[in-house]
């Protein structure tokens, strides 16, 4: 059905693969709750896709690009969640110190919230308008006119979702093991600062790009 399809799937999966805001949200949550919080973040991520999917296929990314003044608004709605990601788990690393044990629980108890973390990388991906006009750049040219345009850009969006899924999924995985590894409240706040500060930073750089 799609046109090419071998050469979309090369292409998405480079895009998954090359890190960014999707892999450093996933890095904060799991080091936030564990590889369940670190999934279910990209769940959301993933689940996103289908949204700039439908936008692309019924022309709303069109107006996106075209309206200036839309794409500024959004933007900067999506610059300033990031940073306030970034800054959220930079605060969360100086409060008052604890045994490991008791950081851990506190984190999982309080702090690691699935239904916080689908949120989180839902509303990163949506609010993502550079992630809109990828999407709307990248699909036209594997579309079939031959069938409907819709499926199709389903079809590619549900690709994507797999590939981001077992990558992203991975990742998190790795980073819980890495956690038992190296099970330190110095650590962990290490961890987390740094990803805060990636968040802040891929926040500042949408907020100034063009």
């Amino acid at each position: 059905m799609i046109l090419d399809f071998w050469a979309f799937f090369i292409a998405i999966l480079l895009l998954t693969m090359t890190p960014g805001l999707d892999t450093a949200l996933v890095i904060r949550n799991t080091t936030r709750g564990g590889w369940k919080d670190g999934i279910t973040c990209s769940l959301g991520i993933c689940c996103g896709l289908f949204v700039h999917a439908t936008m692309s296929a019924i022309g709303l990314s069109v107006f996106l690009v075209s309206s200036a003044e839309l794409f500024t608004v959004i933007k900067t709605i999506g610059a300033a969640y990031l940073i306030w990601l970034g800054i959220q788990s930079i605060k969360s690393t100086f409060s008052k110190r604890r045994n490991t044990v008791e950081v851990t629980n506190k984190i999982k108890e309080k702090k690691a919230s699935l239904t916080l973390s689908f949120k989180e990388g839902f509303l990163s991906n949506i609010l993502n308008p550079k992630t809109a006009v990828f999407y709307l750049a990248l699909l036209p040219q594997f579309i079939n006119p031959e069938y409907n345009a819709f499926a199709q850009s389903l079809l590619m969006a549900s690709v994507h979702f797999i590939i981001a899924m077992f990558w992203q999924g991975g990742i998190a995985l790795l980073v819980e093991k890495a956690q038992v590894l190296m099970s330190s409240e110095k650590m962990t706040h290490r961890i987390e600062r740094i990803t805060g500060s990636v968040l802040i930073l891929l926040g500042v750089n949408l907020l100034v790009s063009k």
